[in-house]
């Protein structure tokens, strides 16, 4: 059988490091040949060049922006993309991210090549009780685009329900999976490092551990949860952040703003999670938009409750006192609440971290790799 040429595209590099190993690891199981076209001047995620080495993926940069109004880089990257597409003889294109399954696909219809393409959402930009310039915005261009795709890929229910809307090409399906699937080997508990993660993080004994991971931006809500710090005074409890991107200024402004620069610590991007989870005590997810949430899946791995935001992704797998609580995402007191409720009943929070372990093994990366390589088959990977 001929080997395949199979091309990932991403708007920024550092995405299939973090997110996608899972689908190399099915593609080099079959025998493909891996293609990477992606925006290799983001550093919102960590990049790791000797994977790439390690697993023979051929890397393509392009112009790709993450803003669709960078209009001009964009339409140099959809170039660029056809060119690859026709150059490499890709027989299939598996796109990410909003831009990157708009250029993907408009590049594999445009190469005038017989091109099988799957498009991953990882969560549609427009959703129930989402802003209605998003609705105007991407609603129509997904709609429109889901006819050149062959397999649309959705990771929580509510997506799945508005994806089976659409017409696909002639073919075409509307697949359902649990995320890019959690390392539950890799993440899990081990209170043997906790002391040692708790003294990296800078925790002080008797310090109740607050964690985040999260690229810091506006959506991701971290100044809901400094506003609750405020709150929580009378409790010694200590909020790390980990992570990068353009929000990181005004929440180191808003930490001295508001007097918490002995309780709140920005570690930056981190690629040891799973160590540094151990020392936590209970993770914080108050993202306002997730598609899913790995980060707070890897947590939930690791046996910790979480205390999120609500929306279509975390209902996915947080069920309300049982292994976390959901809150309003703009509401500090909400999360105030949940903190302090867990803070003072330890037994509720070795239940919920037990229950939180038992729920992430759901979206195990077993499991998604099983229907990552169903999905593969059925464009003849």
């Amino acid at each position: 059988m001929r080997q395949k040429n199979v091309l990932i595209v991403t708007t920024v590099s550092g995405f299939l490091w973090q997110f996608e190993r899972n689908t190399v690891d099915i593609l080099r199981k079959a025998g493909a040949r891996i293609h990477y076209a992606s925006g290799f001047g983001s550093k919102d995620y960590d990049f790791d060049e000797e994977y790439f080495t390690e697993n023979e993926i051929q890397v393509h940069p392009v112009s790709i922006r993450k803003s669709p109004f960078h209009i001009k880089e964009n339409c140099r990257a959809l170039v660029e993309l056809i060119r690859i597409i026709r150059r490499e003889e890709i027989h299939v294109v598996h796109c990410h991210n909003p831009v990157g399954g708009v250029l993907g696909r408009l590049a594999a219809w445009l190469s005038a090549r017989e091109v099988k393409v799957i498009y991953t959402a990882h969560g549609f930009h427009f959703y129930k009780g989402g802003p209605l310039k998003s609705w105007f915005l991407f609603y129509p261009v997904e709609r429109a685009l889901a006819r050149m795709t062959d397999v649309l890929v959705t990771i929580n229910r509510e997506d799945r329900s508005c994806a089976g809307r659409f017409i696909l090409k002639k073919g075409g399906q509307v697949a359902f999976m649990p995320g890019t699937g959690t390392d539950t080997d890799r993440f899990c508990p081990d209170r043997s490092r906790r002391q040692e993660a708790r003294q990296v993080m800078g925790v002080k004994e008797g310090e109740y551990c607050l964690v985040t991971a999260a690229r810091l931006d506006r959506e991701k809500n971290c100044q809901t949860v400094l506003r609750a710090m405020e709150e929580l005074g009378d409790i010694p409890c200590r909020y790390v952040i980990c992570g990068e991107g353009p929000w990181r200024p005004f929440l180191e402004r808003e930490v001295r703003r508001r007097g918490l620069e002995d309780r709140v610590r920005l570690m930056g991007f981190r690629a040891d999670m799973d160590f540094l989870l151990q020392g936590a005590d209970l993770f914080l997810f108050p993202s306002l938009r997730e598609g899913l949430g790995m980060a707070a899946l890897e947590a939930m791995a690791c046996g910790l409750p979480v205390v999120a935001a609500d929306s279509r992704g975390t209902r996915e797998y947080i069920r309300q006192g049982e292994n976390g609580f959901l809150c309003s995402g703009r509401q500090p007191r909400e999360f105030a609440e949940a903190v302090r409720e867990l803070w003072q009943r330890e037994d509720l929070r070795s239940d919920m971290g037990r229950e939180a372990r038992r729920m992430s093994l759901r979206f195990s990366r077993q499991r998604a790799g099983e229907k990552m390589e169903e999905i593969y088959r059925s464009v003849g990977v």
